[in-house]
């Protein structure tokens, strides 16, 4: 199948980059104190993945949100999710917390574990409808469920169903963890993608993750790549090429 489509590198180190002590984040888009006139406006109703890497017993207070889809990618560690709406849950590895802020809600993430670090990935959607009421839900994949394949996490509320997490808007978010030498595809079914390999060797491993997309552009952990679809239903290939499993997001969104 002949492929159309338009790929280009967003490179870790030209991130926006915070280090408060207690909070580690890395910034895909203009966020916080963080401004790249490039980057602000998202890509499509994708406008925010934030990379956070969070101290024992640290967190974000008590704040507020409207009018976003936001949800929360467990990397290593734990994380306590608390919120107007009376939830509270400390959820973990292989999990997805998924918040519709809609008419607006508060809530407070904090790492309650006493001595490991928590890494998760934040992503923040423009929903297809505002003034939606606010609701929670999580959800759970183990490591099996991503292996050599895009297990498919969230998707178009049109389209979703039990296994999966509904979103107001014109997405899918799949993860994989890919065996080095292995190699998958996926066909986009709209106009953008945008694909993040997480940084999960850490800043100063020699030994990480890389992955090829289309045989030609190369992505390094905390690397990501917007991608431009002329026509719908164009094909991406993603080869792991290092020597690790590589564990990637993977969204196809308008």
């Amino acid at each position: 199948m002949s492929s159309k489509m338009e790929i280009i590198a967003r490179r870790s180190n030209e991130r926006g980059h915070s280090n408060a002590g207690w909070l580690d984040s890395y910034h895909t888009w203009s966020f916080s104190s963080y401004h790249d006139p490039k980057f602000d406006n998202g890509f499509g109703c994708l406008h925010v993945l934030n990379e956070d890497r969070v101290e024992p017993t640290k967190g974000f207070g008590t704040h507020s949100h409207k009018e976003y889809e936001i949800f929360t990618y467990i990397v290593d560690g734990e994380l306590e999710h608390k919120d107007s709406m009376g939830n509270t849950e400390i959820i973990h590895r292989d999990e997805v917390q998924f918040t519709s802020a809609g008419t607006g809600l508060q809530h407070s993430e904090f790492n309650v574990h006493q001595s490991l670090w928590v890494h998760f990935i934040q992503i923040w959607v423009k929903p297809n409808q505002s003034k939606l009421q606010p609701s929670y839900t999580t959800k759970k994949w183990s490591d099996k469920d991503k292996l050599n394949k895009l297990c498919l996490l969230v998707d178009d509320i049109k389209n979703s169903n039990e296994n999966t997490i509904a979103i107001h808007a014109s997405l899918s978010m799949f993860a994989t963890i890919l065996e080095a030498n292995q190699s998958i595809k996926h066909i986009f079914k709209r106009n953008k993608g945008f694909i993040h390999l997480i940084m999960r060797s850490g800043k100063e491993a020699t030994n990480i993750a890389k992955i090829r997309l289309n045989q030609s552009i190369i992505l390094e952990e905390g690397d990501g790549a917007f991608i431009n679809c002329e026509t719908s239903f164009n094909e991406l290939s993603i080869e792991n090429i290092g020597q690790i499993n590589a564990e990637f997001l993977l969204f196809d969104h308008e």
